[in-house]
């Protein structure tokens, strides 16, 4: 019968005492058992248990001091692991709730869209998943909707909030929001996977949109899905300027504008998704 305590040295080795009883009652007649120790603090024990008497020599017993280290390594490496990924989770949620206050606050400002921004977050999220994009890039799609007006923080009120049509002078300020998000969201590393949205929700599929004249497959999956959503949102929503379009009249508009302003597959992916 043998009882180790701690196998490091040797010296504190003992072989006299006594066999834990729920060990004997197993029929185990050897146990050994080591700490398992990082930065001096304990994290565990390692137990040997023999069905016969072992008589441990030095070699075993360096095995076992050997085992336990690599044992105490592995738990610790596990528990930094583990402390790690709550620490980006507990970001990554900070973050996000950071990004939609910033979405209400421009929802503060430009009343007409209240709610939109959420809304049209859910629903990209929604026809994203149908479109094929991954689990992963899921988190960048959202945020990217959540952001996608965030360019009209540098429209000034007078065009912003102006309760009829823009002129053309006004349309080109207007259009320069997507060129704010870009330069705005950049420099943001974690945002740059994001970018996609604010930066390309106003290309359009024949090449005729801005701020850069995309056509097709050019534009980013994510702003091609965004902005079939956006527009089905704007217009399905009373603006100071119009009434709500029925339901009828937006899916019409989808239907016509389709391989022109969007793209005709996620066109039908939407209207299908809200029949």
């Amino acid at each position: 019968m043998a009882v180790s305590d701690a196998p490091s040295t040797g010296q504190d080795r003992r072989d006299d005492l006594p066999l834990p009883p729920q060990v004997a009652a197993c029929g185990f007649r050897s146990y050994f058992v080591a700490p398992l120790v990082v930065k001096e603090q304990a994290v565990g024990v390692l137990e040997v248990f023999a069905l016969s008497p072992l008589q441990a020599d030095r070699e075993w017993m360096s095995f076992l001091e050997t085992l336990a280290g690599q044992a105490a390594m592995a738990i610790d490496n596990r528990r930094l692991f583990e402390s790690i990924r709550r620490s980006n989770s507990d970001l990554g949620e900070a973050y996000d709730t950071t990004l939609e206050g910033w979405s209400r606050a421009l929802e503060l400002r430009d009343r007409e869209t209240q709610g939109h921004t959420l809304r049209v977050a859910e629903i990209t999220m929604m026809l994203a998943r149908a479109a094929g994009i991954t689990e992963d890039d899921l988190l960048h799609v959202r945020r990217g909707a959540l952001l996608h007006d965030i360019g009209k923080m540098g429209i000034p009120d007078g065009i912003l909030l102006k309760p009829g049509p823009l002129d053309e002078e006004e349309w080109a300020v207007m259009r320069k929001h997507t060129t704010y998000a870009h330069e705005l969201l950049s420099p943001v590393q974690f945002l740059k996977p994001a970018l996609d949205i604010p930066y390309c929700h106003h290309e359009r599929w024949d090449g005729t949109g801005y701020p850069r004249g995309l056509k097709g497959e050019a534009i980013p999956l994510s702003a091609r899905v965004f902005a079939v959503v956006d527009s089905w949102d704007a217009l399905s929503h009373d603006r100071p300027y119009r009434p709500a379009w029925s339901s009828a009249q937006v899916r019409d508009y989808l239907r016509e504008k389709s391989g022109s302003h969007f793209e005709p597959r996620l066109v039908d992916l939407f209207l299908a998704m809200d029949e």
